[in-house]
């Protein structure tokens, strides 16, 4: 290995899990860069919903830095964002714009973005909305790490003006992420944060096929669904689920649901973590179909593609236990092979290490009237 990285994460959210999937993500990924021998300091707002709802409060892996506004995160770690071997700013952090502008104006070593939402911002961007990324910005960044990849590289590059896209799809934590021998609670499960573009979908794959299929039983884990959603009395209402107990949920079910949000369904190549916790505790797993699913998750072989209440309904009642088992197995050892997050770090550390790092920095922080 060559000398160990000093990496910064300006992200969302590490700390708490409530209401966002990015920190599982970001977890299982840091946890591997730092088994892989290289320091990580994640830099996240501190704000009031995540402060209320954390369930990592000091992680073992990397320091967690908590901070008030962009006006903190730049006078007290300036030295820290200046001296890092390369500083990444992740996707819908908080005054986003301002704090990537106040990074960039510390003209460190190596600046790239994470994007754990490519297809939403690259919608967002269109419609000329720049929440947390500005337009402009997008070509600031050495690397724009993306988690979707095909034909969303190549409109970052021509359309956005990305310098360097480069597809970093999340990936599962092995050791966390084990099917735990637990016995069968659920016929068909789903675990997500509630998305009004997601819920029509929902309604299709889970809540219908639960009204066809009274004698099954269904859960569904996530927070913030409305009230005047009405479930069927077979469908069991989780309202957060931490991820020490991802493992337990998935294990306990004959299927899982996987529904992809309707930007990612257009981008394509936008796998979501769920699909590979849920291969890696060897659950098999329905899913609704986007471009480029094949290429993760052979259809038939690794996963069922639903797109009906009765694809689905077929699936809970027609696979005999060898088939569910041959879906489970095969989903495994494609996430084991190429999903796991110790292949997700190397190949987020290696792209860091093909960039060059900035050499005239004391020159352009001293015109900036910025620490040396």
């Amino acid at each position: 290995m060559k000398r160990p990285l000093d990496i910064v994460i300006l992200g969302l959210s590490l700390s708490s899990s409530w209401g966002n999937g990015h920190a599982t993500t970001y977890r299982a990924l840091l946890r591997a860069v730092n088994a892989a021998g290289h320091k990580v300091t994640f830099l996240e707002r501190d704000v009031p919903w995540y402060a209320d709802n954390r369930d990592l409060a000091v992680p073992d892996f990397c320091d967690l830095v908590l901070y008030d506004d962009t006006d903190e995160l730049t006078q007290r770690h300036a030295r820290k964002l200046a001296d890092a071997d390369a500083v990444v700013v992740g996707s819908y952090v908080p005054d986003g714009v301002d704090v990537i502008d106040a990074v960039a104006d510390l003209v460190p070593k190596r600046l790239c973005f994470y994007d754990i939402d490519t297809p939403v911002t690259l919608a967002k961007l269109e419609r000329g909305d720049e929440e947390y990324l500005a337009r402009r910005q997008v070509a600031f960044f050495d690397i724009y790490f993306s988690f979707s990849g095909g034909k969303t590289l190549d409109r970052l590059r021509d359309e956005f003006a990305a310098r360097r896209p480069v597809p970093l799809y999340c990936a599962v934590d092995l050791e966390a992420y084990r099917n735990t021998g637990a016995p069968t609670k659920w016929d068909l499960g789903y675990l997500g944060t509630f998305s009004p573009d997601r819920q029509p979908v929902l309604e299709r794959l889970l809540i219908e096929p639960a009204r066809r299929l009274p004698h099954m039983r269904f859960a569904v884990a996530g927070p913030s669904y409305p009230s005047d959603i009405h479930w069927p009395p077979n469908v069991e209402r989780i309202e957060h689920l931490p991820p020490g107990e991802h493992a337990e949920f998935y294990s306990r079910q004959r299927f899982t649901l996987n529904v992809t949000r309707a930007d990612m369904v257009a981008a394509g190549w936008s796998p979501s973590v769920r699909l590979f916790e849920a291969a890696a505790c060897r659950t098999p797993i329905v899913s609704d179909w986007w471009e480029g699913i094949e290429n993760f998750f052979p259809p038939g072989e690794a996963v069922v593609i639903a797109q009906s209440s009765s694809d689905v309904v077929t699936a809970l009642t027609s696979p005999d236990e060898a088939q569910r088992e041959a879906l489970a197995d095969c989903a495994y050892r494609r996430v084991a092979a190429e999903h796991s997050s110790a292949a997700r770090a190397r190949s987020f550390v290696e792209a860091l290490e093909s960039v060059a790092a900035r050499t005239d920095l004391a020159t352009q922080r001293v015109e900036r009237r910025l620490p040396v």
